[in-house]
């Protein structure tokens, strides 16, 4: 849709349900992974309404607003570094035609966005527990983290494709319906 108004109502929606998540991460800590995941998840909602530059508005103003609002400073930034961006930037990376280029482009992503996420965690807000819990591991233990991280991202790109299946058959035809009465 082209209406302006739509456009800033529906940001407006969105950016509140995904600072709501954020929030409910500092709230219910256990949750600090799984409510950006979904917070992410509406990004791509607001790109099939509206349109991606619209999605990546959306997509500042939530990561502006969580750095000021959101308790758990952590889960903030993950939502910045990766999990706010990335299914934005995966509707480009799917219009590579090579398959396995294409995969390899996403891992490319996830883990410079993992790596620049673990040094500002650590060396910059000095958040050193996730340094010791690698070093618990032993020698190779930011490996086998990195290995572990990796399959639960391909676990959460496919899930972006189950999400956005799932809206489009069930949620879409509920909201054309409900907005031409």
């Amino acid at each position: 849709m082209n209406n302006l108004s739509y456009r800033v109502a529906l940001g407006g929606i969105m950016t509140s349900v995904c600072l709501l998540c954020m929030f409910l991460a500092g709230i219910i800590p256990i949750l600090y992974l799984v409510l950006p995941m979904i917070a992410g998840m509406i990004m791509v909602i607001i790109a099939d309404e509206v349109n991606i530059p619209w999605a990546f508005l959306t997509y500042i103003s939530v990561s502006l607003l969580s750095l000021f609002i959101v308790f758990d400073k952590e889960a903030a930034l993950i939502f910045i570094m990766f999990f706010g961006h990335y299914p934005l930037l995966r509707i480009f990376i799917s219009k590579i035609k090579t398959k396995i280029l294409r995969i390899t482009v996403k891992f490319a992503v996830f883990n410079i966005c993992v790596l620049v996420f673990f040094y500002l965690t650590v060396f910059v807000m000095g958040l050193t527990a996730t340094l010791e819990e690698i070093n618990d591991w032993g020698r190779y233990g930011g490996l086998i983290m990195l290995f572990i991280v990796n399959l639960f991202f391909a676990a959460y790109d496919f899930n972006i494709n189950s999400f956005m299946l799932f809206y489009r058959k069930h949620f879409k035809p509920l909201l054309k319906k409900n907005s031409s009465h």
